[in-house]
């Protein structure tokens, strides 16, 4: 296999809040050249780096609003949120934990810091991505996937160096819980100080990865920080990344789907009317109704 190589290596923008309860980096698509279409499939990458939110009685987070087209994969690695949308689904997302929801077809949802965590205050450190789905799901049934660590796949590394937890796809036939509507891998490398691991992607995939915590050297070369986002070219097949200090590295790996991209706010269709049709939707009640 060839060596796939950075490409760039990207330092977060400035942050922004979306609400008033996520304060995040926009790495896809605010920094260049980190499209959609560069990214295909993933369309949007939030990244709430680690922040300490005092106690508050009223639990900060967004409000009602809608989405159709795609899937939020949510991934907490410090603090919960919690969740409910128009057709009575909830929950809450622990430490650790990962919540897949597929909107499809369309549905009104709200997300916010858990009541508990929310009163008590604390560190929070979050990652969103958005998904694009392909034209002939865009309007499937919504659905949900909470993944709780536990049921992630768990790849021990030699000698107790790390972990790999497989979120979606799979590593060395460790596979992962998620299910998806394109190939796509999504994992977390807990590495110990020295930890090295090798990942091996289809060339056509487009292949990132985020530092969380602590700094890595890739391919044994560069060198990548906390809240560092490592853009890999399409140039080979597979890399390492090693472990300089104790690191948290989430590692995004898919095959694009290739098609027409019309994105407005919520919505992520392929064409134009298409967009026009969803915000009619909405108008007209057919995402269900949520209270605030």
């Amino acid at each position: 296999m060839r060596t796939r190589h950075t490409e760039k290596i990207i330092s977060p923008p400035p942050v922004h809040f979306v609400g008033d309860g996520f304060r995040v980096h926009n790495f896809i698509p605010g920094v260049y050249p980190l499209t959609m279409a560069r990214m295909d499939p993933f369309i949007l990458l939030d990244y709430n780096s680690r922040h300490f939110f005092p106690p508050t009685n009223k639990p900060r987070g967004v409000g009602v609003h809608p989405h159709r087209g795609f899937e939020t994969v949510s991934i907490a690695y410090r603090g919960r949120i919690a969740h409910h949308d128009s057709f009575g689904n909830s929950g809450v997302i622990g430490e650790g934990d990962v919540q897949w929801m597929t909107a499809s077809s369309g549905l009104l949802h709200k997300e916010y810091h858990e009541k508990e965590f929310a009163s008590t205050g604390g560190d929070f450190h979050m990652v969103q991505i958005w998904v694009n789905l392909p034209a002939k799901d865009k309007m499937s049934p919504p659905k949900y996937q909470p993944i709780t660590n536990d049921q992630m796949g768990r790849y021990i590394l030699p000698d107790d160096s790390g972990i790999i937890e497989v979120i979606a796809g799979s590593y060395n036939d460790v596979k992962g819980p998620a299910s998806t509507f394109t190939p796509m891998a999504m994992m977390n490398a807990r590495l110990k100080a020295g930890g090295k691991a090798l990942f091996a992607f289809p060339q056509s995939y487009n292949t990132a990865a985020l530092v969380i915590e602590g700094s890595i050297k890739i391919n044994g070369t560069e060198t990548a920080h906390t809240d560092q986002f490592v853009l890999f070219g399409n140039d080979g097949e597979q890399f390492t990344i090693e472990a300089t200090e104790n690191s948290i590295v989430l590692v995004l790996s898919g095959e694009p789907i290739r098609e027409p991209v019309v994105a407005h706010g919520p919505f992520v269709m392929n064409t134009r009317t298409e967009i026009y049709q969803a915000f009619e939707d909405v108008e007209n009640g057919r995402f269900g109704h949520l209270d605030d």
